[in-house]
């Protein structure tokens, strides 16, 4: 008995009626990068591990999907770490290449690579799967799509303003209704300062980073773990929970940082950021949120993420400024700032709330039915015309039972229906049939383009 196919945990397939539906969110995304002069670029799904590891911090270190060499990989590995177990170790000696876990850090190597080529400030935009080997839940998956937008070599805050504002009209193209929250890692970087724990900001950014999903106590739990004294843990906590209006949180963190040259830098790009936007008067609420971390540890600025308001569902896209990523392939001192939409969540948000417009279901506008050679083609004729003027056409390629036929343009929701019998060819007419309606009435050819374009 042959074995029922099935695909890995954590990946989907999707059917052509979703990909249209998919290919619409592509599309909305890639049309408002392309409108704020972002280019396009492509990178192998495969990195070397070298290029990945060390850059997301440890809990992103264990998530990398790892590829095996080729031909006899146990060749190399060392015989007393497979007589042990020790299986960290021995998957660095048989595995050279890992799938990519993001879009920025192979962006960082690319920028690298080809930076005599590059014109700077760099504006690119990316649109790719990526594969992590987290543990799948909703809205978590192990190969999603990201659809990324950096700019690199500026220092400027008019790029995170830039980045808010293509946030704003990506979710006003797209019907969803999405707040933004806004923090600084150098304000995270202050408060490690005055609690004391200076050296353990990562700890503390991963940690505070699950606010959300794990909650107050497992947080407060997890710090101690990694090492965080009981008094520092008490300071944090009511920082954490400053409430208020944007500007009485910043005023409250003036007053905290006060003695943090570095955490006093941050709250003044937040304030920055927060006075450009204002001015341009966005239809997104941006909300400064203390607890907002972003774990990944290259960020040194600015962070972003964005929550859909109507679903419960994770961020949906996130990011911040990260001022030497490239530092770490020989090229210092490049600035760069971007933000990842999460394709597949964003996906998730539209058909729980059945965002999308009609048309965008429609693959087939209109079917030719087909009543034998000499109709078929003529219908192949009238088929190219029609689609020489922007009308999404088929002819049916056999001559089936007109119930076949018939039924075979109602699954795929085919709006129109063409039959060419003899007479229609005699007087050059075309007898369409509306699917919907079930009205059917005999026209020319440019009577049909009128009416389905109407």
């Amino acid at each position: 008995m042959a074995q029922k196919p099935s695909i890995p945990k954590g990946t989907r397939d999707f059917s052509p009626a979703e990909m249209l539906r998919r290919n619409y969110i592509f599309d909305t995304i890639k049309g408002v990068f392309q409108m704020y002069g972002y280019m396009p670029i492509e990178t192998p799904a495969m990195e070397n591990l070298e290029t990945l590891l060390g850059k997301y911090g440890e809990e992103g270190d264990k998530l990398l999907f790892k590829v095996l060499n080729s031909g006899d990989y146990l060749s190399k590995a060392d015989k007393d770490l497979l007589g042990r177990g020790d299986s960290n170790r021995v998957a660095l000696q048989i595995s050279e290449k890992g799938l990519r876990y993001d879009l920025t850090v192979p962006f960082a190597r690319f920028v690298v690579q080809h930076q005599n080529e590059l014109s700077f400030p760099f504006k690119r935009y990316q649109v790719q799967p990526v594969w992590r080997a987290d543990r799948p839940q909703k809205g978590r998956y192990r190969e999603f799509y990201q659809c990324d937008v950096d700019v690199i070599g500026s220092d400027s805050l008019l790029n995170e303003v830039e980045l808010l504002q293509i946030v704003d009209e990506v979710y006003r193209r797209l019907n969803i209704k999405v707040l933004i929250k806004l923090n600084n890692r150098k304000v995270l970087a202050g408060i490690a300062e005055i609690i004391g724990e200076t050296d353990r900001l990562v700890d503390i950014t991963v940690a505070i980073d699950k606010l959300d999903k794990i909650g107050l106590e497992k947080v407060r739990q997890e710090l101690a773990e990694r090492g965080l004294s009981r008094e520092a843990i008490e300071k944090l906590e009511p920082i954490l929970a400053v409430k208020g209006s944007n500007n009485e949180k910043l005023a409250s963190l003036r007053e905290i940082l006060k003695d943090s040259e570095t955490g006093l830098r941050g709250v003044e790009e937040i304030e920055t950021v927060l006075k450009l936007v204002g001015a341009l008067k966005l239809e997104t609420s941006v909300e400064l949120d203390l607890t907002l971390a972003r774990g990944l540890n290259y960020y040194t600025g600015a962070i972003f993420e964005v929550k859909a308001l109507d679903v419960e569902i994770g961020s949906i896209t996130g990011g911040g400024r990260y001022d030497d990523l490239t530092g770490i392939f020989g090229m210092p001192g490049m600035s760069g700032v971007g933000i990842s939409f999460g394709a597949d969540r964003i996906f998730d948000v539209m058909n729980q709330l059945e965002l999308y417009p009609e048309e965008v279901s429609v693959a087939t506008q209109v079917l030719f039915v087909n009543f034998g050679d000499k109709e078929a083609a003529h219908c192949l004729k009238l088929a190219a015309e029609l689609r020489s003027k922007g009308i999404k056409t088929e002819v049916y390629p056999d001559n089936a039972k007109m119930k076949k036929q018939m039924a075979y343009a109602d699954k795929k929701q085919i709006g129109y229906v063409a039959l060419l019998g003899e007479n229609e060819i005699a007087k050059g007419l075309i007898t369409l049939k509306d699917m919907h309606s079930g009205e059917q009435s005999s026209i020319t050819l440019d009577e049909v383009v009128e009416r389905i374009k109407a």
